[in-house]
């Protein structure tokens, strides 16, 4: 098993605002990960496995979890601030 990891940044630049700097991580020990939970079928198992994987094996210290009430609409924004407020990473994904 390799040692490293390579991550993928799947943001696109807004041409429309400002551009804000983003933070990497130094690393996932003793960090909070977010997941936003698309609502298919499926995700919140995924979700699950991968939340023991990184606190077991990574050090992750929390995974906060929100769920869209529908795959088609985002997440609302009192929500989103809530699971940025509270995690230091935020994953979204999508399950069937």
């Amino acid at each position: 098993m390799s040692s490293t990891m390579q991550v993928y940044d799947p943001v696109a630049p807004c041409l429309t605002l400002p551009q804000k700097s983003r933070q990497s991580l130094d690393g996932l020990a003793g960090k909070s990960i977010g997941f936003i939970d698309n609502s298919k079928p499926n995700f919140n198992y995924l979700v699950e496995d991968l939340s023991k994987v990184l606190i077991e094996k990574h050090g992750v210290k929390a995974v906060v979890k929100q769920r869209k009430r529908s795959a088609s609409q985002g997440l609302s924004e009192a929500l989103m601030n809530e699971l940025v407020s509270q995690t230091d990473a935020i994953m979204t994904g999508s399950g069937d």
